[in-house]
């Protein structure tokens, strides 16, 4: 009986949208960065303008489950989506600040592709967060899923090949290392947004 007076939903389809915007928004912006050094502060602090936005609403939405009696998702579903959200967000963060940090003063084709598979996959997460309210696009919003899947595999497989080119052809010890750190954080960009995408696979698989 005491449920008939908690709120039955709450706006989590609308904090989603939200925080995927701002997973984009970043994403981008952290793209900017790598083709464009020179704008690295003014790009960064916009990452963490969309990084701080992001936190609010990963705050809000916990919040929220917490006074939601009746969610339209499962709790945990709900949870651990917009965690693994914001810790896309958190890792593109990481990147920028540690090009900032590291005073990285040139990046290659590799890191700026890189960069680039990140922001494709971070709007394919925008595009499957947003027909989830409506399990009759299912099956757009798995194909948005296997679309970040195949990006995963594009990235890995880039990194590899970044690394190995690295140490062959890079004399600099501190730029192997700088470099080869930039790589790897872009590359668990991509991991994490797979981690997003295999959270959604599961509510499409338990809901359409």
């Amino acid at each position: 009986m005491f449920g008939r007076f908690m709120p039955r939903e709450g706006k989590f389809f609308e904090i989603f949208n939200a925080h995927a915007k701002c997973i984009v928004d970043g994403s981008r912006e952290l793209e900017l960065l790598i083709d464009n050094l020179a704008e690295t502060e003014r790009h960064k602090q916009n990452v963490q303008v969309a990084e701080k936005a992001a936190d609010r609403l990963t705050h809000e939405t916990i919040d929220l489950l917490h006074k939601t009696f009746i969610t339209p998702l499962d709790r945990d579903e709900i949870h651990k989506l917009i965690t693994t959200m914001d810790d896309i967000l958190d890792l593109v963060e990481d990147v920028a600040t540690a090009v900032s940090l590291y005073d990285v003063q040139a990046v290659t084709s590799e890191a700026s592709e890189l960069a680039h598979i990140c922001t494709a996959c971070a709007e394919r997460v925008q595009a499957a967060v947003a027909m989830l309210s409506d399990m009759g696009q299912a099956s757009q919003i798995l194909k948005a899923c296997e679309d970040i899947d195949r990006l995963e595999s594009d990235a890995d497989r880039l990194l590899r090949a970044a690394i190995s080119k690295l140490f062959r052809e890079e004399d600099d010890v501190k730029t192997l290392i700088k470099l080869k750190a930039i790589y790897e954080l872009l590359e668990t960009i991509t991991d994490r947004c797979e981690d997003a995408a295999n959270i959604i696979e599961g509510i499409v698989l338990e809901n359409a």
